[in-house]
């Protein structure tokens, strides 16, 4: 669907719009490939459903393939992803055999002739060792700063046979034999996760949600995986509703064919079982006005992930002019200005102390939640997203990789 970028003059920085049409004009001549291993859910798919549509509106012919694989690779793919953000996992040899032989097969069916390819993630990484013309480039968006050694090493032969790696923060890069570059994630301020909405349809997704309003509420929207803290966000909520009456929502997904995501999802389901103040909800994949409208409705907003890559919750809420309590990991802390839009945390008891904090000072989270929202209009904008990647189609355009 083309996108109209006039339509964002008004919530990006003045003269974005003009500085993307004339970077568009030097990459014209240029084709843009992006793989992924999945066209849905949060991260990369999310950003791409709105930055590819972008880029052809200025011009640059820009594409999008999926790689397809079995249940078992998925599986595999997962035990990768946890490995890499620290957690140990257990990788037999026929593990790996399995995510080359789909990475090989589908290097083999799918079109990856462009002048740029930018890979995103692990799934489809090992795709550079079939790789046909063109400059390659290898996304990730995870935190890589403590990987389980055995999987990075297995991985980082693939991506060392790229021209140059692009990373979200510095604390989440390796140490590898190519160029590394910066590139901070974003969010759109004009898709319907983002864009503003009526009272009336607040209300009206809070009804169908069976979530009252009738106190502060307190959000937090993660995955149910063991990363999210949901336990600790849970502990922090009845420290703070010792002082204030108020409600929390814990909202994600990651569920479906996850038998951590079930696990976890038990555990939070029975330690809520006799609060009806807590309200648990399992949301579909695209879930984009839901979490538009609790976000806009929350009075507070946590993130205590334990370890994240971006996290473009924190940015959403900020965007909707909501404090954010979030944890330490980098690309939460990153995004935070202590005392300025939120605060970092160390602990549960830290949690609660900045939510009582808050509640005891209502015009503080105003105050807040406006320098928020123009931190992220100033960062995390999905108008500069456009530019760096522009920029770097710019930079390969006559081959250079420095």
């Amino acid at each position: 669907m083309p996108i109209n970028l006039d339509e964002y003059r008004d919530v990006a920085p003045k003269g974005t719009i003009d500085l993307l049409r004339r970077l568009s004009e030097m990459g014209k001549d240029k084709r843009f490939l992006h793989v992924t291993g999945t066209r849905y859910g949060s991260g990369a798919p999310e950003i791409l459903r709105r930055l590819v549509p972008m880029m052809q509106t200025l011009g640059i012919e820009t594409r999008w393939e999926v790689i397809t694989g079995g249940q078992d690779f998925f599986g595999v793919a997962k035990s990768l992803y946890n490995a890499m953000q620290g957690r140990e996992q257990v990788i037999p040899d026929d593990m790996y055999q399995t995510y080359l032989e789909v990475n090989r097969r589908n290097a083999k069916t799918l079109n990856l002739d462009a002048d740029l390819v930018m890979v995103h993630d692990l799934q489809p990484a090992a795709l550079v060792e079939q790789r046909p013309r063109g400059r390659w480039v290898w996304r990730c968006h995870l935190d890589l700063s403590q990987p389980q050694r055995r999987v990075w090493s297995f991985l980082r032969q693939f991506v060392n046979r790229y021209d140059a790696a692009v990373f979200s923060l510095p604390a989440f890069a390796q140490r590898l034999n190519i160029p590394q570059y910066l590139i901070y994630p974003s969010i759109d301020p004009l898709s319907d996760k983002n864009r503003e909405l009526t009272r009336s349809e607040v209300q009206h997704i809070l009804e169908r949600l069976a979530i009252p309003r009738d106190k502060p509420i307190i959000l937090q929207i993660a995955r149910f995986d063991r990363f999210s803290d949901l336990l600790g966000v849970i502990n922090a909520y009845r420290l703070a509703r010792k002082h204030h009456d108020c409600r929390l929502v814990l909202a994600g997904g990651g569920v479906v064919h996850d038998p951590e995501g079930e696990a976890v999802l038990a555990e939070v389901q029975t330690a809520t079982a006799h609060d009806s103040d807590i309200h648990v909800l399992q949301l579909p994949p695209e879930a984009d006005l839901e979490i538009n409208a609790l976000q806009r409705a929350a009075t507070i907003v946590l993130q205590q992930s334990l370890k994240e890559g971006f996290a473009l919750t924190v940015a959403e809420a900020m965007w909707k002019g909501k404090p954010v309590i979030g944890g330490t990991a980098s690309g939460i802390r990153f995004q935070i200005i202590h005392e300025v839009t939120g605060y970092t945390v160390h602990s549960v008891e830290g949690a609660a102390f900045r939510l009582r904090y808050l509640f005891n000072n209502p015009e503080l989270i105003g105050r807040m939640g406006a320098a928020a929202r123009e931190h992220v209009r100033r960062n995390f904008l999905i108008t500069r997203h456009l530019s760096d990647y522009l920029t770097l189609l710019c930079i390969f355009r006559d081959g250079s990789s420095g």
